[in-house]
């Protein structure tokens, strides 16, 4: 694990998940382990309106947090109702976090690759639709990020099933005094709740 990444899981180990939140969590985390039992793979695919902010957040932590608790044969993809672009607020929250980003492509959706660890593969992310045809086309786990996206996307064809784990868009801050402060808080949130599932897979 990247060192300075390292010590931001550290302190967010520390932070406290409600009951509420982990009532939220629990079927996603049921579903995980359950597949886990019987050696199977497993896909996740962060769904959000526009695959721009909270879908890519909750894939890159998600896999790094299976990387981080030793959980093998999980792949974490993200998609949107529409495809729009990776909001740049979101790489420059993760790198301050510890990530590494590599940007592979420019133009108007460039592709990132995104580095958790020096020896492990890197998350590829751009915004595309939940079925664009680099995520899976069946047997996957759909995770509704956002309301819009859950009431917008009565069924998510091909997924085995789906999991609403809503969280709040930190878009509405853009461009105020604590944009900076409110991309950061998101991020660290599901990070901990992403921390929270894997570390209770056995």
């Amino acid at each position: 694990m990247l060192e300075n990444l390292s010590k931001t899981i550290e302190s967010i180990a520390k932070i406290e998940i409600s009951d509420e939140r982990k009532v939220v969590l629990q079927p996603l985390m049921d579903y995980i382990q359950r597949k886990l039992n019987v050696d199977e793979e497993i896909r996740l695919n962060f769904i959000c309106t526009h695959n721009s902010r909270r879908s890519h957040l909750s894939q890159i932590w998600a896999q790094t947090m299976t990387f981080h608790f030793g959980i093998q044969n999980i792949y974490c993809y993200s998609g949107g109702t529409e495809a729009t672009e990776m909001f740049p607020k979101v790489s420059e929250t993760l790198v301050n976090q510890g990530f590494q980003f590599q940007k592979l492509s420019e133009g108007l959706n460039p592709v990132y690759a995104v580095k958790f660890d020096n020896n492990q593969h890197p998350i590829i992310c751009f915004s595309k639709t939940y079925f664009d045809d680099f995520n899976p086309k069946s047997n996957f786990a759909a995770i509704m990020t956002c309301n819009n996206a859950d009431e917008g996307c009565p069924m998510v064809f091909g997924a085995e099933a789906r999991f609403p784990i809503m969280y709040d868009d930190p878009k509405m801050f853009d461009g105020t005094d604590i944009e900076d402060e409110k991309y950061a808080e998101r991020s660290l949130q599901i990070a901990s709740e992403m921390y929270f599932v894997f570390s209770q897979i056995k």
